[in-house]
């Protein structure tokens, strides 16, 4: 893929749905914050899942994937050019119900090494968090 498009679906209805759900984690404009959410997942949860998810061999790749979703709301995330540049994970999520970005890199594709268009993906999701105010 060469990441032209930010989003693909299979089906419209999918499609409709996930637009929905970007449009809760955006602001209306670039004045205002990203809007919060309420969460019943709890901001101290223990995360003692974390040390199954890392491996202690550095040399062994794991789903970085897992890892983020253990980190946010519900295990919730966004994937933003998710076929493009596998080997860094660029994300929208929620940490105690506020907006989040995420910029990862993924073990399980290319080790993780930031070539050039994974450079490209990340930068551009900086800036279009940058743009709508989202840490």
């Amino acid at each position: 893929t060469s990441g032209v498009a930010h989003f693909a679906y299979d089906d419209e209805e999918t499609c409709l749905d996930e637009v929905r759900h970007l449009i809760t984690l955006l602001p209306a404009n670039s004045t205002e914050e990203p809007p919060a959410a309420p969460c019943d997942d709890p901001a101290d949860r223990p995360g003692d899942t974390l040390l199954d998810l890392v491996p202690a061999d550095p040399q062994r790749p794991y789903d970085m994937r897992q890892v983020v979703r253990e980190l946010l709301d519900d295990g919730d995330l966004m994937e933003v050019h998710e076929h493009w540049a596998g080997n860094v994970i660029c994300a929208l999520g929620r940490i105690d119900g506020r907006t989040v970005g995420v910029v990862a890199n993924q073990p399980m594709v290319l080790a993780g090494v930031l070539d050039i268009h994974a450079s490209e993906k990340a930068a551009r999701f900086v800036q279009l968090c940058d743009a709508f105010n989202i840490p």
